[in-house]
Formats: C-alpha cells, structure tokens, sequence
C-alpha cells in the first residue's frame, strides 16, 4: 500500500480533554506509526497493537485510529 491509498486528514483525539480535530497526515505506515500535524506542532503516534494509535505532544496525550482509505 502506498500513502495515496489513504486520506491525507484523519481524527486525533486528545485523551486529556476529549476533543477531536481533523489533523494533516504527515507519515503513515499501517500498524506501525502516524505522524500528523496539530496546528504548527508534529506529533508522532505509534500503534498500540491493538486498534489505535498513542503519542504524547505538548503535555498531552493523543490517538487516533489513522486516516480511512480512500
């Protein structure tokens, strides 16, 4: 699978607050890592081996289920 098999937005969910937004998909390589853009920060997220991806940015945490297919 290449990335232009996958939208270039996904959903990131801070756990500390439970707010979603709509991120930019920087890197993304299924079940291993996802790399998205929040306002002007990167924040890398790893898959946790189940259906979700994990990262911590900015003193807070964040997930994602990655971007959809196209």
């Amino acid at each position: 699978m290449t990335r232009e098999d996958f939208n270039e937005q996904c959903e990131v969910t801070c756990t500390d607050n439970d707010r979603t937004v709509t991120a930019n998909v920087m890197f993304y390589t299924p079940k291993q890592s996802l790399t998205v853009i929040l306002g002007e920060s990167k924040v890398v997220l790893k898959w946790n081996g189940r259906r979700v991806y994990v990262g911590n940015a900015l003193g807070m945490e964040f997930t994602s289920t990655g971007p959809d297919r196209k």
